[in-house]
């Protein structure tokens, strides 16, 4: 496995390489980020891990310089999964100059959501993947990149990103990896006490429960939809959570449902604070 810390050294790693496979991460990595790197392996002719804990992405009373970095630990797990290269810039590497110029998603997908509540944050994960995307497929006829549908809002800005700048890149979408008791995987749970990681699967259940119910509404679901949403908000704050929202939307552009819009076209997202951490979930219904 080839480590390479700035981006000539990962173009030469991969020059031999015609259509590369890639994961980006911001390490601390776990059993879904793994997941994703034996998604995307047959699926080039080299995969690439990326590992950067990007600062344009975090708001300032956020976790940047508290959130784990496990260094050893990524590039061991990396090479028992079959990763062929690691790209691990430090911050001069990627941004040797203020990054000045940046990439504004569409204000109608970004500005709702995380986006309502993490001002700025799609602007700056937009901008690094598009950063690291250059990096990695420079030179390159095609390619392959894969992220998680745990993000799903982020997994539609940066596949509309990849569509609109015409990018030679299929995005592909990697199945949100649970934990036993249905608690989505990430990086985050590793902040939870003992006592709150036994609740954290409360929001999984919440989100459950409302697309059941979304989905028994049926013909009249967009007139219910505000009070169903209600509902499971106050029951997780009931529990001593803070929610920020918890949401019926539509797939193709995460609107609210319209008529005829039933199962099989909806997904419900949620994201709510239990004690200090902040944590995200949706499912498909």
């Amino acid at each position: 496995m080839h480590i390479a810390r700035t981006i000539p050294e990962l173009r030469a790693a991969l020059a031999a390489y015609r259509q590369p496979a890639f994961v980006p991460t911001m390490g601390n990595l776990h059993e879904g980020h793994l997941s994703l790197v034996r998604q995307a392996k047959p699926l080039g002719d080299a995969t690439v891990v990326s590992i950067f804990v990007n600062r344009l992405q975090f708001l300032p009373n956020e976790d940047f310089d508290s959130y784990p970095r496990t260094w050893e630990a990524d590039c061991a797990k990396l090479e028992a999964a079959g990763c062929d290269v690691v790209f691990a810039p430090r911050e001069p590497d990627l941004y040797p100059e203020p990054q000045t110029f940046k990439v504004q998603p569409d204000p109608q997908l970004a500005d709702i959501l995380e986006g309502q509540f993490r001002p700025g944050f799609f602007t700056g994960v937009c901008t690094v993947v598009m950063k690291l995307l250059s990096a990695v497929f420079a030179g390159k006829a095609q390619g392959t990149a894969v992220f998680g549908q745990k993000d799903y809002q982020q997994l539609m800005v940066l596949r509309r990103m990849v569509q609109q700048f015409a990018l030679p890149i299929n995005v592909v979408a990697g199945q949100t990896q649970r934990a036993a008791d249905a608690l989505a995987l990430s990086s985050r749970n590793g902040y939870l006490s003992e006592a709150e990681r036994t609740e954290a699967v409360q929001l999984s259940l919440a989100l459950q429960a409302l697309g059941h119910a979304a989905l028994t509404a049926a013909d009249t679901l967009p007139a219910q939809v505000p009070a169903l949403e209600a509902q499971a908000l106050q029951a997780l704050q009931a529990r001593g959570w803070q929610p920020d929202y918890l949401t019926v939307r539509r797939r193709t552009d995460l609107q609210a449902p319209q008529a005829g819009d039933g199962a099989g076209s909806l997904v419900v997202l949620g994201a709510a604070r239990l004690g200090s951490t902040r944590l995200i979930d949706n499912f498909e219904i």
